[in-house]
């Protein structure tokens, strides 16, 4: 299925696309309007547009999928006044709305609500011995015991399983798990992947000086239904 991101900050961008591209789905990203719109004539499942774009605006781009594509998903994400957009959007008849700042996993989560059905939804994730159960929100280890992990543990573990092999950087890694408005110290990274390591201790997070960290290859396994 395919997905357009239109979206001018390009480090979201960048995060949203790499999101959409781990869950299974075909994606084509645009940092603004007029490339959008200029590639509208190929096949798109949804769209996800932001309001503020450095050219047309994000309806304008609305009302330009809706003639083409009239059958596609939309959802607005803005970071103008909240409740006039999401009455604006809604009254134009977008399928759904995020305000920034948001994580992109919540992102994601309004897709899969759109798109589901469509295809198979993963309810366990594998990494190395441990089984992450998605609908519960909770790991389990080789017996099935509980381990308990705090939010911010289990969404980095996540993260680190749906980019298994790939080196990410601190940055990275804070942008798409504390999200990219978060102004603290990244040091945090540093301190969340210890206690992974210490709580998990069965899988190998990589740290690869200068560069960042690696979940790595043949620790995580994806089981669908």
């Amino acid at each position: 299925m395919w997905i357009s991101v239109v979206e001018d900050e390009a480090v979201l961008n960048n995060l949203i696309t790499r999101y959409l591209q781990k869950e299974g789905y075909d994606v084509r990203s645009f940092l603004n309007g007029e490339d959008a719109v200029q590639n509208m004539d190929k096949p798109t499942d949804l769209w996800v547009i932001d309001i503020m774009l450095p050219d047309i605006d994000g309806f304008t781009v609305f009302r330009e999928v809706k003639q083409r594509n009239p059958d596609s998903y939309v959802i607005f994400i803005s970071a103008r006044n909240q409740d006039i957009d999401r009455v604006a959007g809604l009254e134009l008849g977008c399928d759904d709305y995020i305000p920034k700042p948001f994580l992109v996993r919540e992102l994601v989560i309004k897709v899969e609500r759109l798109l589901k059905g469509s295809r198979p939804k993963p309810t366990e994730v594998r990494v190395g011995p441990y089984t992450v159960h998605l609908e519960k929100h909770l790991v389990s280890g080789r017996e099935g015991e509980a381990i308990p992990l705090t939010v911010k543990e289990y969404d980095l573990l996540l993260h680190l399983a749906a980019n298994q092999g790939l080196v990410l950087k601190r940055g990275e890694i804070l942008n798409a798990v504390w999200g990219y408005t978060f102004y603290g110290s990244d040091r945090v990274v540093d301190d969340t992947i210890r206690r992974l390591r210490k709580k998990l201790p069965a899988i190998e997070i990589r740290t690869l000086y200068g560069l960042g960290y690696c979940l790595t290859e043949g620790d995580h396994e994806s089981v669908f239904d």
